[in-house]
């Protein structure tokens, strides 16, 4: 009886650590970025030569991820446009001998296995992850955010994913914010197992004031979740904006039975904040092959040291 057990044990938590599935909400309107976002989704904005969801998608695929949910409105068919295969453009490249651009454009609709489906109500968070419902099953799952971009050597969700499959429990990736920015996120109570890794037990979404938070620890575009999830989405009732809040509902699993809180290891960019946008854009800039050197010759410029002024 014992050494079947110990397989079946090894058995249970190799499953674990397969995730499969991820979903990436890109349903919001990117009111913070108006007006460009009145006509182009936040998520198709630009960092140098990529779409913003680009480098989500990219990350989920490099974590091995092979099937994606994206979860969208009205006015972003431009998303699927982008990840779809492009005959004509194919075409056109293959004509002019551009077999480098042509690579590029290939690659992007062979990425992964890319789904979707509208939020047909903007009735928060929550409410556009429970749309996923049906295309997870009885799998646990990845939950990349639309509007944040995550630079790391290892992609940030594969750092989750580890954690998953040592602990079995939901993860959620976790930033230490300034004071004055917890308002704007999920505030996390936690206590360090190691390193990096800490045991969640609470969390609250966009504490009012700085006493109400739990810590400056908050909780940051990535997680692991199982899919009992969505059993608590269906009787979560609208919380902070009076939307339905995916903190509210992961609370209660850190409350029965604990998540695990991984600060990550990687650069975060905020695509639904126009600082964070350009910031973006410097930072990947400085590092892009094509223009870093262009980039870092101007900012010694006398034309651009005046603007410092």
């Amino acid at each position: 009886m014992g050494p079947s057990w110990s397989i079946c044990a090894v058995w249970c938590m190799a499953f674990k650590m397969k995730i499969r599935k991820a979903v990436i909400p890109a349903a919001g309107l990117g009111i913070r970025v108006l007006p460009v976002t009145k006509s182009m989704p936040k998520e198709m904005l630009p960092i140098i030569d990529k779409p913003a969801i680009q480098y989500i998608v990219e990350e989920a695929a490099d974590a091995g991820i092979t099937d994606i949910l994206i979860i969208t409105n009205r006015g972003k068919n431009i998303i699927q446009d982008h990840f779809d295969k492009s005959v004509e453009l194919e075409s056109v490249l293959t004509r002019g001998g551009k077999h480098k651009e042509l690579e590029i454009i290939r690659r992007i609709s062979q990425l992964c296995n890319i789904h979707y489906i509208r939020q047909k109500e903007a009735k928060g968070l929550g409410h556009a992850v429970l749309c996923a419902k049906s295309f997870i099953g009885n799998e646990p799952f990845a939950v990349m955010y639309g509007d944040g971009v995550i630079i790391s050597e290892t992609p940030a969700i594969k750092q989750l994913i580890d954690v998953y499959g040592e602990f079995g429990e939901g993860v959620v990736g976790i930033k230490a914010v300034p004071e004055n920015d917890i308002s704007r996120y999920g505030s996390v109570k936690i206590e360090q197992i190691r390193d990096n890794i800490f045991k969640c037990t609470d969390m609250l979404e966009k504490p009012k004031a700085l006493s109400d938070a739990l810590s400056l620890y908050a909780i940051m575009d990535r997680c692991i979740l199982p899919p009992r999830i969505f059993n608590l989405l269906e009787t979560t009732l609208p919380g902070a904006n009076g939307e339905i809040q995916l903190t509210d509902a992961m609370r209660q699993i850190a409350a029965d039975k604990g998540m695990t809180a991984v600060n990550f290891e990687g650069v975060r960019y905020d695509m639904g904040n126009k600082f964070g946008i350009l910031k973006a854009n410097i930072e990947l800039g400085l590092k892009h092959p094509e223009i870093k050197e262009s980039l870092k010759e101007y900012f010694q410029t006398n034309e651009f040291k005046s603007l410092l002024q």
